[in-house]
Formats: structure tokens, C-alpha cells, sequence
């Protein structure tokens, strides 16, 4: 894998250099109203490609670091939302017992109690 980086950095830097020989006729920039200044086609495109790059450098780390700040507001609400399941685990399981208590505490049916007697026909 070292060989193919360094095969693709040298391609790379080769090409730019080709660039630059090629690419040597001045240019004029105006930066502002009554500021100027004239480089080389190809200094001028090099130093406009670094400050994208660092421009780009800079969006990510700002972005890396929201998402960082979001990730650590939602791990407490995460941990508030634990604490409620289990408050609400316990609040089932305490429900659950009381329910069979009282299960138990109901008289046993049993068929022939729900059949009607022969005694209230009379």
C-alpha cells in the first residue's frame, strides 16, 4: 500500500510541476478596489487550491466538533430516558405482583359452580 501512495504523490507532484512550466504567464488579481497583485497562473491556482484545502480542514473540524457538542446533550437526555425505563421496569414488575396477590386472593372457580343447581329451579 506504501508503493501505490508514493506512486500517486509522485504522479501528482510530477503533473503539478509539468502545471507550473506550463502555466507561467502573469496574471493580475484584484483584491480589493486599488489593491492588486500579479503572480504566475499557475502560484495563482496553487494558492487558491491551498486555501480551499484549508478552508475545507477548517469546515470539517467545526463540523466534527458540533457533532461532538450534540452527541454530549444527547448522552444526557439518553441517560435521563434510562433512568425513566427503569423507574417504569419497576413500576410494571410491582404492578405484576400486586395483580397475581390478588389473583390469589380470588375464590378458586370451578365448573360445577357455574352450572346452574337443580335446588333454584325449585
Amino acid at each position: 500500500m506504501r508503493q501505490i501512495n508514493f506512486g500517486l504523490i509522485f504522479a501528482f507532484g510530477l503533473l503539478m510541476v509539468f502545471f507550473t512550466l506550463e502555466n507561467t504567464t502573469a496574471t493580475t488579481v484584484h483584491l480589493l478596489p486599488g489593491v492588486q497583485q500579479t503572480m504566475p497562473l499557475a502560484g495563482l491556482l496553487l494558492l487558491v487550491a491551498g486555501i480551499g484545502a484549508v478552508s475545507a480542514w477548517f469546515f470539517a473540524a467545526w463540523t466534527g466538533m458540533l457533532t461532538n457538542v450534540d452527541q454530549l446533550s444527547n448522552a444526557s437526555e439518553v441517560e435521563a430516558q434510562q433512568v425513566q425505563i427503569q423507574e417504569l421496569e419497576s413500576d410494571l414488575s410491582r404492578y405484576r405482583s400486586t395483580v397475581e396477590t390478588q389473583l390469589g386472593l380470588l375464590p378458586a372457580t370451578t365448573a360445577s359452580s357455574t352450572e346452574p343447581t337443580d335446588s333454584a329451579d325449585n
